[in-house]
């Protein structure tokens, strides 16, 4: 039998947690620290995310579901508009929304743009959320839960963090605020506490031993995008793309096909390097997350192909996860 099935409504609890956010606020990096392992990319470069992935946590009896959403900004071309539909997506399906803003930053261009989306979004938690602070369930039938978290605290100065907490909870009300730095995990472990207790009673929706509903494909095909950002992130532009094109299990080990796609020579030739040196950098640096998440041999064969215009072509937002914009 399984653990969703011996985990009665009775003594377990289960909520979606949807991580909204300005690109590069630590979203990713706070999802991967709640859950306690890699389920999101993280990246230098901004938007890396581009779907909404799931990251599963169990705490006692309860399971949090983190949804990663990507970064919400101002959309400019049709994958733009496509990533930030998913982030909205995520949080009108969640339980609870956590608002992570880079205290650094503070509110720019892009937060501003989130308050007011909130506001009328429909998002914005009823008159008794504030007495929610101690972390009970949101009621059935009511708002989600808006929480607020200030990242990258080690940045800012305290009486900074201050003043901004203040401003941001003058603007929406938020059920509680917490100051953390996701990367380092302070303060994580308070928040955690509080989704613990605020997540409403009913079965889990995942078995315990899993942390991520992406499927493995997917999951591998996010780990070469992170180092193909990381290797380059200066030179390679956001219309590039990689799908797992082969999975096959052999013996006790795997071979894993990837395609690369980008949409001229030019970035095939950086992506390639000279002499091929930069493809097969790339190819070991997955190989060995991939290894290290499979806890098996992982044989990595990569692929770069020109895709002129991929960033319009329906087919590639579905394999993507994302619904294609009509304009």
């Amino acid at each position: 039998m399984s653990d969703t099935e011996t985990h009665g409504e009775t003594d377990t609890s289960c909520g979606f947690i949807a991580v909204i956010g300005a690109p590069n606020a630590g979203k990713s990096t706070l999802v991967n620290t709640l859950v306690g392992t890699k389920v999101a990319i993280v990246s230098r470069k901004v938007q890396t995310t581009r779907t909404t992935l799931r990251g599963i946590a169990i705490d006692g009896r309860s399971q949090l579901v983190f949804i990663d959403t990507p970064g919400i900004f101002a959309p400019r071309r049709r994958l733009d508009r496509a990533m930030v539909e998913a982030a909205w997506g995520g949080a009108g399906d969640a339980d609870l929304v956590l608002l992570v803003v880079d205290a650094a930053k503070g509110i720019d261009d892009d937060v501003e743009r989130i308050l007011a989306k909130l506001a009328t979004t429909g998002v914005i938690p009823d008159a008794g959320a504030k007495s929610r602070r101690s972390g009970t369930s949101p009621d059935q039938g009511s708002h989600p839960l808006l929480l607020l978290a200030l990242n990258k605290i080690d940045r800012v100065r305290k009486q900074e963090l201050l003043a901004l907490a203040a401003e941001l909870n003058a603007r929406i009300p938020f059920a509680a605020t917490f100051m953390i730095s996701a990367l380092n995990a302070d303060g994580v472990a308070d928040l955690r506490a509080f989704l613990v207790r605020s997540v409403p009673p009913g079965p889990w929706h995942y078995p315990a031993d899993e942390v991520s509903d992406a499927p493995l494909r997917m999951l591998a095909a996010e780990i070469t995008r992170e180092k193909i950002y990381d290797r380059l992130h200066d030179e390679l532009p956001y219309e590039s793309a990689v799908e797992t094109t082969l999975w096959r299990e052999e013996g006790n080990s795997v071979r894993i096909e990837q395609t690369i796609y980008v949409e001229r020579d030019s970035q095939k030739a950086i992506v390639v390097g000279k002499g091929a040196a930069m493809i097969r950098q790339l190819s070991m640096e997955a190989r060995k997350e991939l290894a290290e998440l499979l806890q098996r041999p992982v044989h990595l064969f990569l692929f770069v192909k020109v895709r002129g215009g991929w960033g319009d072509d329906p087919a590639r937002y579905r394999a993507l996860g994302l619904t294609f914009p009509k304009q």
